[in-house]
């Protein structure tokens, strides 16, 4: 299950059949998010395993999961757009059991983003799954 944010760019993508006008797409994404605030730019926010800087901040308000994201690569703020709409605003209890490699499979994006953004995709989903299973925990 996937988010009508995630559904639309699903949608768009399937109107454009060029890698680099999806990237460009991918990247105006990146750009129209807002800068995540200096003073969250932290260890704690900071996601390791990614070949740039990326910061991600999640937040649960009424059992609803969201957060906000950054990097210092206009490729990879995309892709926190991406996975932002693809988790923002779910029930904190569904974060799980999305699956990222399928979702972002529907955009063909896999196998198009070098291992280096591969490793770095995946290590913002585990902490966004691993921020999720946290507060949970906490129940």
């Amino acid at each position: 299950m996937s988010t009508a944010e995630f559904n639309a760019i699903v949608e768009d993508f399937d109107f454009i059949d060029d890698w680099e006008d999806r990237y460009r797409y991918i990247i105006e994404k990146g750009k129209s998010m807002p800068s995540l605030d200096d003073a969250l730019k932290v260890e704690a926010t900071k996601v390791h395993g990614c070949a740039s800087q990326v910061w991600m901040h999640s937040t649960v308000e009424k059992d609803i999961f969201s957060f906000e994201g950054d990097s210092d690569a206009i490729i990879v703020r995309g892709l926190i757009s991406l996975l932002k709409s693809l988790y923002s605003g779910l029930p904190v209890s569904e974060v799980a059991n999305i699956n990222a490699v399928t979702e972002l499979n529907r955009l063909g994006l896999t196998e198009h983003l070098s291992s280096q953004r591969s490793n770095g995709l995946n290590a913002m989903v585990n902490k966004i799954k691993k921020t999720a299973e946290d507060e949970l925990s906490k129940r």
